[in-house]
Formats: structure tokens, C-alpha cells, sequence
């Protein structure tokens, strides 16, 4: 398995699809009852295998992501060969993880409370596991709205 498999909640918003997986596999909803009440271990692959497509699917299509801490916030474009950061940091008694205190940071980001890092690096693997890495670390697939608009102001 390369990514981590999909949880219950990701299988059942994602039933329509693995029903026309396992159909690709010639595996009806008769036979698939009959392969997870007797053979357990192939049904946990056949899961596996599925997490794996969604996976690799969602990652390709990933643009941008976002990680947001009290004080900091981690802003990640992710292009073919290499992905963009900017950090954008906080010297304030505020909490971006709340309403009041991502709204001043719009507000105040000039403030010289408020200070910008950016850079970018290779993927040191394939592109795809490096944002998987950054999604189970925290990390939320965006829009870029939030990256193009930090962007914008520190060019």
C-alpha cells in the first residue's frame, strides 16, 4: 500500500465508486459479501488497492495546501517539479486558529507584527507521497486563494 486506506466515512461518501471498482474486477455486490465474510484478508487488499487510486487521484489534482497553528500559517503550491512555500508568522497575542485572529491577520498583514518567509524546493521523492506527507501532518488541500493573495503582497 503506498498512501494509508481510505477511512469508513471516505468509503461510504466514496460507495458508487468502489462499486464500479470492484465491478472493473468482476466482483458484484453478491460476490463482494461472500469475499468479505470468507476471505477477509482479500477484501482488505481489494480496499487497499482502491485507497491507493483515491489517492493518487486527489494528490495529482492537488494544487495548494494549508496548515494553519496559532501563530503560524504554512502555504504550500505544489507544482510538477517543485513545491512553493511561504510562511507567514505571527509575533502578536492572537490565535490564527480562530475567526478573530485570522481576520486581523487580513486586516493587519502589513503589520510589522507580522512577518513572511518563502522558498521552494525539489521533491526529494516523487510528488504525489511528499503531499501525502504534508496531508497526514495536518496539511488541507485549498483553493491557493490564501497562497496568491500572500503571494501578491511579499513580490
Amino acid at each position: 500500500m503506498k498512501y494509508r486506506q481510505l477511512t469508513k466515512e471516505q468509503f461510504e461518501s466514496l460507495h458508487e465508486e468502489f462499486s464500479k471498482f470492484l465491478a472493473t474486477q468482476s466482483i458484484d455486490v453478491n460476490e463482494w459479501t461472500t469475499i468479505k465474510n470468507e476471505n477477509p484478508s482479500l477484501a482488505e487488499e481489494e480496499m487497499n488497492l482502491f485507497s491507493d487510486v483515491v489517492w493518487e487521484d486527489v494528490l495529482t489534482r492537488t494544487k495548494y495546501l494549508e496548515h494553519f497553528s496559532p501563530k503560524t500559517i504554512n502555504l504550500f503550491k505544489c507544482n510538477d517539479t517543485e513545491m512553493k512555500r511561504i510562511v507567514v508568522k505571527v509575533d502578536k497575542d492572537i490565535d490564527l486558529l480562530t475567526e478573530n485572529g485570522y481576520t486581523w491577520l487580513i486586516e493587519n498583514y502589513n503589520n510589522q507584527e507580522v512577518s513572511f518567509l518563502q522558498g521552494s524546493k525539489k521533491y526529494s521523492e516523487e510528488r504525489n507521497p511528499e503531499i501525502f506527507d504534508l496531508i497526514e501532518k495536518g496539511s488541507s488541500i485549498s483553493n491557493g486563494e490564501l497562497f496568491t493573495f500572500f503571494e501578491k503582497i511579499i513580490s
